[in-house]
């Protein structure tokens, strides 16, 4: 992962997040008036754009593979803070919030950030490579903690509907927790090879007749002292806390937006995941168009690995004094597309080469699912 060029951190990725901030306690449980919900807007994606910066900084300070681990848990851990305060202020209809933005994290980032980045990376060097054991691990531990988490309740006969009993509930949280940091463990100090970029002689090969004039470019950029990787990750963490607090500053504009327009309330969940997802997506296409795209994939599938590992043990614990049932199970047409996911996912990740077929097959799941969502 290329660091930016200069440190510390440029004034517009220092200052957004902080004026983020401060707007953030200025609105805070107010009614807006048109114009200021536009500047909201626009200080929501420039927090967004300053979180990809801070986290670049920190990452590269750090290393691989932990550095694709700080944004994906970053941003899950205040993906959780969103989902329950959204689940408590609003009440019995928001039974199936949790499920719909987990569900839609998995399906957008297996789907559409595994596909883009595949996607940028193909069509510069037409085979993309990557390392089939760290990949498939991380995406046998996603399709392992979706099914226990979100396909399993559809079919417990326990309690009515699709949600677990308690000491289902209790279960499967512990399972994921155990999963999440198993893998974590696997990635970071067991085979922490597996979760690293190939060779640059591996790289090359996959395009003959061209340069790997990007391989290895990040190599050469200087790595930022702990001062400014300690002040990256400060300002971080205040970048992300202002993009939930906008978000949620937002919420009741994006609620009246999708009952208005007639679509189906697991819209706001994937509108959730949207924005969430949105500083992981920019980060892992910046890493395939510099040829990491091993990087790319495991800030994808870690995204949606810590989506259900984080989020349904903190939610299994906040049911204990939300209101109403926690529904978690799947509908049949989710669950169909969780399966084509699982399939092509597998297919793609074996042979540790891919092209621009299988990046099309998987962008063209993830409209599918963002069509099927708003047009059930």
């Amino acid at each position: 992962m290329r660091a930016p060029t200069r440190f510390p951190a440029l004034a517009p990725a220092t200052l957004v997040p902080l004026l983020a901030v401060v707007t953030l306690a200025v609105v805070w449980g107010r009614v807006l008036p048109p114009v200021v919900e536009v500047v909201v807007v626009v200080l929501l994606a420039g927090a967004v754009l300053a979180a990809v910066h801070h986290a670049e900084v920190v990452a590269h300070r750090v290393g691989e593979p932990f550095g694709s681990l700080i944004l994906a848990v970053a941003v899950t851990v205040i993906e959780v803070g969103l989902i329950i305060t959204l689940m408590v202020s609003g009440g019995p209809d928001t039974a199936t919030l949790a499920r719909d933005t987990v569900f839609a994290a998995v399906m957008i980032t297996c789907n559409g950030i595994v596909g883009l980045s595949l996607l940028l990376t193909a069509v510069r060097r037409r085979v993309v490579v990557f390392n089939p054991e760290g990949t498939g691990a991380a995406l046998a531990t996603v399709l392992t903690l979706a099914t226990l988490s979100l396909v399993l309740p559809t079919f417990t006969t326990g309690s009515p509907g699709s949600a677990f009993t308690g000491p289902q509930l209790a279960f499967a949280a512990v399972s994921s927790l155990f999963l999440y940091a198993t893998f974590v463990f696997v990635q970071n100090v067991r085979h922490r090879d597996y979760f690293l970029p190939p060779p640059r002689e591996v790289l090359a090969s996959s395009s003959p007749g061209r340069r790997g004039d990007a391989v290895g470019d990040e190599e050469h950029a200087p790595v930022p002292p702990m001062t400014t990787a300690l002040g990256s990750f400060a300002l971080l963490i205040v970048a992300l806390v202002a993009v939930v607090g906008l978000a949620k500053v937002e919420s009741p504009t994006i609620e009246a937006v999708v009952a208005d327009a007639g679509l189906p309330r697991p819209v706001v969940g994937v509108v959730i995941a949207l924005l969430v997802l949105l500083p992981e997506t920019l980060a892992a296409a910046r890493n395939a168009r510099r040829d990491r795209t091993q990087i790319s994939l495991n800030l994808a599938l870690g995204s949606a690995m810590a989506s259900i590992g984080l989020t349904i043990p903190a939610i299994a614990v906040a049911s204990l004094w939300l209101d109403g049932p926690l529904v978690l199970g799947l509908g049949a047409t989710q669950i169909v597309l969780l399966g084509l996911t699982a399939a092509v996912g597998i297919l793609t990740v074996m042979p540790g080469r891919a092209t621009l077929l299988q990046a099309w097959v998987h962008l063209s799941l993830c409209a599918s699912y963002l069509f099927l969502a708003a047009n059930p």
